[in-house]
C-alpha cells in the first residue's frame, strides 16, 4: 500500500493547556531499575514540542511506504505526524509534500541539483521529480505519535 495522508488538522494555539506528568526518572531500556513514585514536573505537549502553533498541523499516515528496516527511521501506518510549515526543509528531513496535487510523506533528498522523495520501505521506489511534475514541500515532520495498542490510537477528528 502506498502511503497517503489524512489531514491536515491544525494545531490550535487557543487550546487550553493539558499538562501531563513527566516522570523524574528515565526508563531504562536495558536492565530494570527501581521506579520513583512521583513526577518531577507536568508537561503540556503543545508547549514542549510545538514551536510554531499557527503553522503546525497533524496528519494521519495511511500506508506503509515509510515503514522500513530501521526502527528509528520507520513511520507506521496510522501514526499521527506533527508537521511544522514554518521550518525550511533540508536534505534528509521527513516532509509532507504535495506531488502533482497529492499529499505524501517521504524523506527529502536534495543533492547536486537532484531532488527526490525517498520512502523508508525498500519495496517502494524513490519519487524522482521529472520535468513537468509539480512539487511543493508542504511542511517538515517534527515528530510522530505511534500507538502500540489498538484501543488507544488517536481518535479521528469529528
Amino acid at each position: 500500500m502506498f502511503s497517503c495522508l489524512l489531514g491536515p488538522w491544525p494545531c490550535s494555539p487557543e487550546m487550553p493547556p493539558q499538562p501531563v506528568p513527566l516522570m523524574g526518572v528515565r526508563v531504562p531500556a536495558g536492565f530494570p531499575s527501581p521506579a520513583e513514585d512521583w513526577a518531577e514536573e507536568r508537561v503540556d505537549f503543545n508547549q514542549r514540542f510545538i514551536r510554531h502553533p499557527e503553522a503546525t498541523f497533524f496528519f494521519t499516515v495511511d500506508g506503509d511506504s515509510m515503514q522500513g528496516p530501521d526502527p528509528a527511521r520507520s513511520i507506521a501506518h496510522g501514526a499521527l505526524l506533527v508537521v511544522d510549515r514554518a521550518l525550511e526543509a533540508r536534505h534528509g528531513d521527513v516532509v509532507v509534500a504535495v506531488l502533482d496535487g497529492d499529499f505524501t510523506v517521504k524523506r527529502l533528498f536534495m543533492r547536486n541539483g537532484h531532488l527526490a522523495l525517498v520512502p523508508e520501505n525498500p519495496a517502494y521506489p524513490s519519487l524522482v521529480l521529472q520535468e513537468g511534475q509539480s512539487l511543493e514541500v508542504w511542511g517538515v515532520v517534527i515528530g510522530c505519535y505511534q500507538a502500540f495498542r489498538q484501543d488507544v490510537r488517536p481518535r479521528r477528528r469529528q
